[in-house]
C-alpha cells in the first residue's frame, strides 16, 4: 500500500507543468515600481528633499580636509590632510567644550528624556477626553514659540533688575539671585528651558504607541486583580518598550549635539566658561572668523561620534533582546 501511494505521488508531480522560470531581479525590481508607483510617486516629495538637502551636500565635508579658500574655489583649494582636526584637539579649549556639552546632554538625558514618558503615562490615565484635550493643548503650546520668546520669557522672569521671581524673593526678605549670570545654574537653567518647551510635545509618541496597546491585556491584567499602577507597569511598559528603546538611541546618537539657537541665546560673559559648547564654537570660528575648514572639521567630529554612539547603543539595544533602529 505504502508503495502504491509513492508511485501514485510520484507520477502526479511529473504531469504537473513546470513552474515558469524565475524573473531576473531587474525585471522584479521594475514590476515592483511599477505595481507601486502611486506610493512611490507620493513619497517623491519627501525622497527629492532628502537627496538635494541631506545627501548632495555631504560634498561639502570635503573641505574639512583643505585649506579651502573661497577665492579658489572648492577644487582648486590645497588638501592639508588631517590639519584642522590636529588643531582642533590640541587646542585648550577641546575639553573645556567637550565637558560643557555632555554635561548638558547628560541633564536633558536624566531629566527631560523619562518626563514624556511618564506624562504620556498619566495622560492615558485620564478618562474625559474633554479634560485630556485641554491639557494636551495646553503642554503642547510651549512647542510652538521660537527659542528667542523662550530666552526672553526667561529674562523677564529671572532677570535682578525687573524680574518676577527676584522681586518675590525681596518681598520674602530674601536676597536677589543672579540666575542669569551664574554658572552654577546655567545648565540647570537650560534643562528647565528644555522641559517647559519641548516635555508636552515629546509626548506625542508615546501616546500614539499606548493607543496602539491591546485593550484586552487590561482587561486581563484586571481580571487578576491589578491596579492600575500594576498595570502601567506590567501591561503598558513593556508594551511600548521598544518605542522608548528606539528613542533613546535616537536621543544618545544627539548627544554632541545641544542646539545652538537656545544656548547661544542665553550665554554672556559671565557665564561662558560652562556655556560654550561645539556649535557656538562652530559658529564663531566658522561664520565670525571665517575658518570654513575648521568648522567643518570640528563639524564632521561631531557627526562621527554621533554615528559611533548610535552604532554601539543599538547594537548593546540588541544584545538585550530589543529591536533596535535596525
Amino acid at each position: 500500500m505504502m508503495k502504491t501511494e509513492t508511485t501514485h505521488t510520484i507520477l502526479s508531480r511529473e504531469r504537473q507543468p513546470a513552474s515558469p522560470p524565475s524573473l531576473s531581479q531587474s525585471r522584479r525590481v521594475w514590476q515592483g515600481l511599477k505595481r507601486d508607483r502611486m506610493l512611490y510617486l507620493i513619497a517623491s516629495p519627501m525622497l527629492a528633499y532628502f537627496l538635494i538637502f541631506k545627501y548632495l551636500p555631504m560634498w561639502g565635508v570635503l573641505i574639512a580636509f583643505k585649506d579651502y579658500s573661497p577665492y579658489l574655489g572648492f577644487w582648486n583649494s590645497p588638501w592639508v590632510g588631517f590639519q584642522h582636526f590636529e588643531r582642533f584637539f590640541a587646542n585648550d579649549s577641546f575639553f573645556l567644550l567637550l565637558r560643557n556639552t555632555l554635561a548638558i546632554n547628560l541633564l536633558n538625558l536624566i531629566f527631560f528624556f523619562p518626563l514624556p514618558i511618564i506624562l504620556a503615562l498619566m495622560l492615558n490615565e485620564v478618562r474625559k477626553e474633554w479634560v485630556k484635550r485641554i491639557i494636551q493643548s495646553i503642554i503642547y503650546l510651549p512647542h510652538f514659540l521660537s527659542w528667542v520668546v523662550i530666552v526672553g520669557i526667561t529674562y523677564l522672569m529671572l532677570s535682578t533688575s525687573s524680574g518676577f521671581v527676584n522681586k518675590f524673593l525681596e518681598s520674602l526678605g530674601y536676597d536677589k539671585i543672579n540666575f542669569l549670570t551664574s554658572q552654577g545654574l546655567f545648565w540647570a537653567l537650560l534643562t528647565l528651558q528644555s522641559i517647559w518647551k519641548e516635555v508636552g510635545w515629546g509626548t506625542v509618541i508615546f501616546l500614539a504607541a499606548i493607543a496602539s496597546v491591546d485593550t484586552q491585556l487590561f482587561e486581563a491584567a484586571r481580571m487578576d486583580g491589578a491596579g492600575r499602577l500594576r498595570q502601567i507597569w506590567h501591561v503598558t511598559l513593556p508594551a511600548i518598550r521598544n518605542v522608548i528603546i528606539i528613542l533613546l538611541i535616537l536621543r544618545i546618537g544627539h548627544m554632541m549635539d545641544v542646539g545652538f539657537e537656545q544656548v547661544y541665546l542665553m550665554m554672556n560673559g559671565a557665564v561662558s566658561d560652562v556655556a560654550d559648547v561645539f556649535d557656538t564654537y562652530v559658529y564663531r570660528s566658522g561664520i565670525q572668523q571665517a575658518q570654513f575648514s575648521f568648522s567643518t572639521a570640528v563639524g564632521l567630529f561631531k557627526s562621527i561620534v554621533g554615528v559611533i554612539l548610535v552604532v554601539l547603543t543599538n547594537r548593546l539595544a540588541k544584545k538585550f533582546g530589543d529591536d533596535g533602529i535596525y
